[in-house]
Order: structure tokens, then C-alpha cells, then sequence
């Protein structure tokens, strides 16, 4: 730092004239504050390479105009939203299964699968019965009992997540 420029009466000298500009750019004392506080910290690392002391105050408000800027650049990028604003952007991320699964959880959840996925997931996973031993037992093409041995396994999943209340619900009687 400059031996003719004190930064604590740069600091005194400043402060309020800077503070002024940063409220009438940020439009609130606390982003005004921290730009100000951030004015001063550049002076306080940058403030030597300044070679004439009279261009002091033209340094320290074009440095708080450039971090204003900064400022407002990264609020363009990254702009603030709640949650509930954004929630048709977000992933849709499946819970996790558990290692061990409840077996009464599974065992409920399979009795109330669809008859068309409840064979093969049962005779796959309870029976280890083969796709082709599936397929001949259903007498149906192998790509069926795959594709209905995965759409089964997804529903099981998706009822294991639902809430308890929801998950203990009977089945609706099909007429």
C-alpha cells in the first residue's frame, strides 16, 4: 500500500460517498454494504499498483460500479427462484430401495399388481424360473414376459415408495 495513503482515512474519507452510489445502484443497504465492503477489499489488495493519489476517488467508484456489474451478471446467469417456481425443471429422482426390503411390504404390493405383470414378476424373482420357462408356461412371446417382468418390477417399486396409508389400501373390486 501506498505510504501516502492511509486506508483507514481512505476508509473515513470514502465510505459514505461510496455507500450513497452502491444503495442507489443495489437499491438496499445490505447489498449496498457488501459493495462497499468489497470496494475497499480490492483497494486494500490492488490499491498500491494506483500510481497517482488524486485519481483515488475515481479508482474506488469505478471499482464499485465494476462489482455492481459483476454482480448483476451473476444474478443474470443464476437468478434467484423458489422451489415451488421451479419444480417442473427439477429431475425426477426415485427413492432408494432398500437393501433387505420388507418382505410384508413386498408380498402386499405384489398381491395387488396387475394379474398381467404379477405371473412373470413372481415366477422370475420367487420361482427363478427362466424367460424362456416363463415364456412357455404364460404361452407368450419372450419379449412379453421381458417387457412385462420390467413394467411389474417398475410398479412394485413405485408402490414400495408410496406412503404407508396409501400403500395399505385395498385393491378396488373389478366388477
Amino acid at each position: 500500500m501506498r505510504g501516502d495513503l492511509d486506508f483507514e482515512e481512505l476508509v473515513g474519507q470514502y465510505y459514505a460517498p461510496l455507500h450513497r452510489f452502491a444503495l442507489s445502484l443495489a437499491g438496499n443497504g445490505s447489498d449496498a454494504g457488501d459493495l462497499v465492503q468489497q470496494t475497499f477489499y480490492v483497494w486494500a489488495r490492488k490499491g498500491h499498483q494506483l500510481d497517482d493519489s488524486s485519481k483515488v476517488k475515481s479508482w474506488l467508484f469505478t471499482t464499485l460500479y465494476r462489482e455492481f456489474l459483476a454482480r448483476e451478471r451473476k444474478v443474470a446467469r443464476f437468478p434467484h427462484r423458489e422451489l415451488e417456481e421451479a419444480e417442473d425443471e427439477l429431475p425426477s429422482v426415485p427413492p432408494e430401495t432398500p437393501a433387505r426390503p420388507d418382505w410384508a411390504l413386498v408380498s402386499a404390493c405384489l398381491a395387488r399388481l396387475d394379474q398381467v405383470f404379477q405371473g412373470p414378476v413372481a415366477l422370475f424373482y420367487l420361482e427363478d424360473c427362466s424367460y424362456n420357462e416363463i415364456a412357455a408356461i404364460l404361452d407368450v412371446p419372450l419379449g412379453t414376459v421381458k417387457s412385462r417382468i420390467a413394467r411389474g418390477v417398475g410398479r412394485l417399486q413405485q408402490m414400495m415408495a408410496e406412503p404407508p396409508a396409501a400403500a395399505a389400501r385395498p385393491r378396488p373390486e373389478t366388477p
